[in-house]
């Protein structure tokens, strides 16, 4: 399985670019019908700082896991770590960032194995979030997205996690006493508002390009939330770039959001993302470096 692992992500990544560069095939006249004049520019200006502002509450976050557990690194050093190394899941096999963040954590004293499931629990409390929102979209299996989100919530509390935990330290010969006092609600919270900020500023692109009825938002939040949590999970995609937009492309109605609408809509919202991730690490390079 392991020597297989490496061909399935570029089978992912293959099939993938297939599905967008089919669907950019057959709806390119769509997207070169498209009047930039006519998009609404104050939209996209409020999509990227909400997009800003998700990343910046979700470094916040971040830093109240690392003080749920005790860890030395807290504060504003932990909110800079997170938005410097969040840049790094761009980079090819999407585990810089994690590799980083429990360096830094180390560094500061911690210990190599809780700093790992510390880390680890970020994107596993955002996945958790994420099926929160994306069951109401009404696409896939129904029962499937209950149970994976009721696996989730059972494997963060503490009686398990924390296990986990000290299992994994005395088998590292570093024994600990480690763990979580209660059931992590706020973390989870704190997690579902930065997939919700995540999802406002996608809506935010699609105003721009398109107008929607206010009845259209739950459903828009919840697709977005399906399309976000796979780039999230499926490997081979570093950043989840191509898996999100194949899914978004894939999972909204296409007689409400045209393919082709839809493809420059997540074309924008990529770049929106990567350009306030991008910022915000160069934001925190800077208050380092002073």
């Amino acid at each position: 399985m392991q020597k297989l692992k490496p061909y399935l992500r570029w089978v992912i990544l293959g099939v993938t670019l297939f599905f967008l560069l089919n669907t950019v095939k057959n709806h390119w006249q769509e997207v070169t019908q498209i009047d930039l004049e006519s998009l609404k520019w104050g939209y996209l200006a409020i999509a990227f700082l909400i997009t800003f502002l998700a990343h910046g509450w979700s470094a916040w976050v971040w830093s109240w896991i690392l003080s749920a557990f005790n860890q030395p690194l807290l504060g504003l050093k932990a909110i800079r770590v997170y938005l410097i190394t969040n840049i790094a899941k761009y980079l090819p096999g999407n585990v810089w960032h994690f590799y980083g963040r429990i360096k830094a954590i180390v560094h500061a004293g911690g210990t190599a194995t809780v700093a790992s499931v510390v880390v680890l629990l970020d994107p596993l409390l955002m996945a958790a979030a994420a099926l929160l929102m994306a069951i109401f979209s009404g696409i896939g299996t129904i029962w499937l997205q209950l149970l994976s989100l009721v696996v989730v919530l059972i494997g963060i509390h503490p009686l398990i996690l924390n296990r986990v935990i000290h299992y994994l330290s005395r088998l590292k010969g570093n024994p600990t006493s480690v763990g979580l006092k209660s059931y992590p609600w706020l973390l989870l919270l704190g997690e579902w508002v930065f997939v919700l900020l995540r999802g406002v500023g996608f809506i935010g692109v699609v105003i721009a390009f398109m107008n929607i009825n206010i009845s259209q938002i739950p459903y828009l939040l919840s697709v977005f939330s399906l399309a976000w949590l796979l780039g999230l999970v499926v490997p081979g995609a570093p950043g989840g770039l191509g898996v999100f937009e194949a899914t978004a492309v894939a999972a909204l109605n296409p007689t409400e959001f045209p393919p082709g609408i839809v493809l420059a809509i997540v074309a924008v919202y990529r770049l929106i993302s990567i350009l306030a991730e991008a910022i915000a690490a160069g934001l925190a390079l800077i208050r380092i470096k002073s």
